[in-house]
């Protein structure tokens, strides 16, 4: 395959987006940062990159808007948004995108790509395994090293081309370890599995993941894949592709604490992409008649406490598990 320049354009600088981002720039990428708010005022004094191995301040452009950037044929969109977010981005991305701008969804969940694909035919999705926090304005965590995290990609709905490639490439290159993969969905689908565990983490707190209201969540999600027949990359698979490959460090300001929803209570921004996760779970079971009453609680319940400004973890496991109904003891 020849090589081409890639101009990324990373839209949604948060945890991921905002990482992603910053490795492609260390390993001299041409990347644009879209940011709002606060955070977008921050990182134009410089992106402050911490992780285990290093803290650095990056000059990564960064813009407020779409209209700033310039578009071209060799410009790849990298989506990190959450998905609650995501139809706001595309309305953006349609004003001033070209119809032939490949959009990377490194999103949780399964329902981004049908959106993105509404509008622009070379749409990618992308499996993302990576532990970074986005909680105060300008900063950004990097919580494994020397290896990020492991960011796999495909067309959507499946194969892989030579964009999809070159992507995978130019992610491999830098902290990251990408695999351009044909069935990059079963491996989402995987992922979308692995994130029910994010609203009982986010309500009760990281300790909950391993809690039997946990384990029938996502027993709910197989069941309910299963009976849409939805092919889903295995346990093992999943094992084998992590391997060792992550290893988690503190940073400078401390360890891990919580995944991406958790950071959405913790941050205060007013939604959380439980619709998207156990929601996509909830969906599925009402289209296939499979009962899915602890999913539907739990993004119920992360739904309000996210519109209330609720903390993380202002639930204990104890609470939410009796008012599931599930036996502390499953």
């Amino acid at each position: 395959m020849a090589e081409w320049v890639m101009r990324f354009v990373v839209f949604g600088a948060g945890a991921v987006g905002g990482l992603v981002g910053a490795r492609l720039f260390q390993q001299g990428f041409d990347v644009t940062l879209v940011a709002r708010g606060a955070h977008a005022a921050a990182l134009a004094a410089g992106l402050v990159l911490e992780a285990p191995d290093e803290n650095v301040t990056l000059p990564v452009p960064v813009v407020t808007d779409p209209s700033e950037v310039r578009w071209s044929e060799d410009t790849i969109v990298l989506l990190g948004v959450k998905g609650q977010d995501t139809e706001h981005a595309l309305e953006q991305l349609l004003a001033v995108a070209l119809p032939s701008t490949p959009i990377v969804c490194m999103q949780n969940g399964v329902e981004n790509e049908r959106r993105v694909l509404r509008r622009f035919p070379a749409t990618y999705a992308m499996c993302v395994m990576c532990p970074a926090t986005h909680l105060r304005p300008g900063v950004i965590q990097a919580h494994s090293a020397p290896i990020s995290g492991l960011l796999d990609l495909g067309r959507y709905p499946a194969g892989v081309d030579d964009t999809a490639q070159g992507i995978a490439d130019a992610l491999d290159s830098t902290a990251f370890g990408s695999v351009a993969r044909s069935d990059i969905m079963r491996w989402k689908y995987r992922k979308l599995l692995m994130n029910l565990l994010n609203a009982v983490e986010a309500l009760c707190g990281p300790e909950a993941r391993t809690s039997p209201l946990a384990r029938e969540a996502q027993h709910e999600g197989e069941d309910a894949l299963a009976a849409a027949g939805i092919a889903v990359a295995s346990k093992e698979e999943d094992r084998a592709r992590r391997a060792d490959h992550l290893q988690m460090r503190n940073t400078e300001s401390g360890q891990w604490s919580g995944g991406s929803s958790w950071q959405s209570l913790a941050r205060g921004t007013g939604s959380i992409e439980a619709e998207f996760l156990n929601g996509e779970v909830v969906l599925l079971g009402a289209l296939h008649g499979v009962p899915t009453p602890v999913n539907a609680l739990l993004q119920h319940m992360a739904v309000q406490a996210a519109l209330e400004g609720r903390p993380p973890a202002s639930w204990s496991i104890e609470q939410l598990t009796e008012m599931a109904g599930v036996p502390l003891g499953a």
